[in-house]
């Protein structure tokens, strides 16, 4: 049974090898419809990411057992994509499953490196003024920058400090805070841990705008309901885990330490930021993402942070 078992092993490897070395150059033929549903991008955003990695990923021409660079990047969206475990993916791609372990932390650091293209802060007037127009347009909410919150990430409990990584919904994740911005063209993008507007779950602070838990009058009601409106990060989030299901949970758990969960999470924010800056139309989540609970303990504001508040307040 061992020696089928390996003829077995030897003839799909063979097969995976006439796969992409043979007819690598038809796969490029299929339809846009075909590359969203499996990659989530177009044709033409797909070789723009391969020509953009392919410093970062060509191998020598001289190595028989190299890996084309089409390959590897769209075997990693494939996983990035689906959730699904790196053994079926690698069969789709006619590679191993040792190949496709190989090859995904190369192209997720390549993905990371073209952050500064695509993941920017606001640290100038001119562009903070620009997006405050863009947030106040939504609900009237004044000299909002970005809206913050932060999402779980399910991950298998790791071999150390498994007890740092364990949330109070009884899972393992790693906690991951974003920044939703605007950009001229009213388009929204996300930042990796970066003001603003945030949910109960954040301390009030003279930069950062919180709800009030019990709006005992018209204008505090106001107030509640624009922030509420002009914090569409928790959908965002959403299209985010809707269309990279690795983040989401519906293929499974991450099977990853914290450390590389953090590479496939700024990979992913990323190719989020290009497919909005390309206009590419994102899926909405299978499930809601669950907004994160009131934090139990958080320090009260200085009176500062809280005349701060009223003042907004008076504006509804």
């Amino acid at each position: 049974m061992a020696n089928l078992a390996l003829l077995e092993d030897l003839a799909q490897a063979a097969l995976r090898r006439e796969c992409v070395f043979n007819k690598c150059a038809d796969f490029f033929a299929e339809s846009d419809s075909l590359f969203i549903s499996r990659f989530c991008f177009p044709r033409r955003i797909l070789l723009y990411l391969c020509h953009q990695l392919s410093p970062v990923l060509e191998r020598e021409p001289k190595r028989t057992n190299a890996i084309l660079v089409h390959t590897q990047v769209l075997s990693t969206l494939g996983f990035l994509a689906t959730g699904t475990f790196q053994r079926e993916i690698a069969d789709r791609s006619g590679i191993s499953q040792p190949t496709m372990s190989r090859i995904l932390p190369a192209v997720l650091h390549g993905i990371i490196s073209l952050t500064p293209q695509y993941i920017q802060f606001l640290y100038t007037a001119v562009p903070q003024a620009r997006v405050k127009r863009d947030f106040h347009t939504i609900a009237g909410f004044p000299n909002v920058i970005g809206a913050i919150d932060c999402t779980h990430i399910a991950v298998k409990a790791p071999s150390l400090n498994k007890f740092n990584f364990a949330n109070r919904k009884g899972f393992h994740s790693v906690n991951v805070q974003v920044i939703l911005t605007y950009t001229s063209t009213g388009k929204q993008y996300l930042n990796v841990m970066f003001i603003t507007a945030g949910n109960r779950g954040y301390p009030l602070k003279t930069w950062l705008s919180t709800p009030l838990t019990n709006p005992s009058n018209q204008r505090e009601a106001r107030y509640n309901q624009a922030h509420a409106r002009t914090r569409t990060v928790e959908r965002t989030i959403g299209l985010l885990k809707g269309c990279w299901l690795c983040l989401s949970g519906t293929g499974g758990t991450l099977q990853y330490q914290p450390s590389k969960v953090c590479y496939i999470v700024k990979a992913c924010l990323v190719l989020h930021n290009t497919a909005i800056k390309n206009g590419i139309p994102l899926n909405d989540p299978p499930r809601p993402d669950e907004p994160m609970p009131d934090r139990e303990c958080l320090p009260p504001p200085i009176a500062l942070a809280l005349r701060t508040r009223v003042n907004i307040i008076q504006r509804f």
